[in-house]
């Protein structure tokens, strides 16, 4: 059994999807419906840059799931059938888009208003995460509240055994790295993002992005899509679309999410999009598991 999975934020780069957009007229198109889409030459920030502006977060957004969704229809125009369909974080949208629960235009649009209200919700230089290597889902869950002191920090991707993300405000995230250390994790590394993602300082964004998620036209997912609140299969839209409002200000629990997709049959994993980031983490929660990781015509023609 086949699970598609796609990629969140992190993943982009200058460059991504030229190589098939020049292979392929079916990901050219899709380049060319994004850019109709969202009124703006995305294509050309994806190809080439210039890369300050690729990292803006709601220029990110929506480059990646372009890409991710071009992988996708190219795979599936060559014989690649999923059963199920996972993404981590923003990558969900382009697992519901190759599901057919949401519109590729539809959620192009709605991802770059994500990127804009998660961007606006806390002012930069206020938040902050780091991921925790080395110490377990407890020792990190504890360092988060041993060192909040009245601010937020908690757990915001739970990636894989021993690979933690946590978000919060800057100087809360900065205490809760050392009482980490002093529990045993191995290293603690700051990350370089524009805002404190999946923790309680986006409930703003998720306010403003609930009522236009609601809003929109859906269907019922052709296939389940494993959500991140919950490690749930989805089914029907309107538990799809609470799943991805929830998920803005929510844990991203992607170490679950692979475990039921395994517990459901998922032996060969797919990974659409840019870099490979997904295929690691899978082959650290399951090393049973067949993993690919597909972003330009090679890796089509090896899946």
């Amino acid at each position: 059994m086949i699970a598609f999975v796609f990629p969140g934020q992190g993943a982009q780069k200058v460059g991504m999807g030229k190589a098939l957009a020049d292979a392929s007229p079916i990901a050219r198109a899709t380049f060319d419906e994004a850019d109709a889409a969202l009124g703006e030459p995305l294509s050309r920030l994806c190809f080439e840059g210039p890369e300050d502006r690729l990292l803006l977060t709601e220029n990110t957004q929506p480059a990646i799931l372009t890409v991710s969704t071009a992988v996708c229809r190219v795979a599936q125009s060559r014989g690649a059938q999923p059963s199920f369909a996972a993404g981590h974080s923003l990558g969900e949208y382009s697992a519901h888009v190759a599901a057919g629960t949401i519109s590729f235009a539809d959620a192009l649009r709605t991802v770059r208003r994500r990127g804009q209200y998660m961007q606006q919700a806390v002012p930069v230089g206020e938040g902050a995460m780091a991921a925790i290597l080395g110490l377990d889902a407890d020792g990190v869950a504890r360092a988060c509240v041993e060192a909040a002191d009245g601010q937020v920090v908690s757990p915001a991707n739970l990636n894989a055994p021993g690979q933690i993300v946590i978000a919060g405000h800057a100087a809360a995230v900065a205490r809760a790295g050392e009482r980490a250390r002093a529990l045993g994790a191995r290293r603690v590394i700051p990350l370089a993002v524009s805002a404190p993602f999946h923790c309680a300082l986006m409930k703003p964004a998720e306010d403003r992005l609930a009522p236009e998620l609601r809003a929109l036209d859906v269907r019922d997912p052709r296939i389940p899509v494993v959500a991140n609140v919950d490690a749930e299969p989805k089914r029907d839209a309107a538990s799809s679309i609470e799943a991805l409002i929830r998920q803005v200000s929510s844990p991203v629990r992607w170490d679950d999410v692979v475990r039921r997709l395994v517990a459901e049959g998922a032996r060969t994993f797919i990974e659409l999009g840019p870099g490979a980031v997904l295929g690691g983490l899978i082959k650290k929660i399951d090393r049973s598991v067949t993993v690919q990781s597909v972003e330009d015509p090679r890796g089509l023609d090896t899946i």
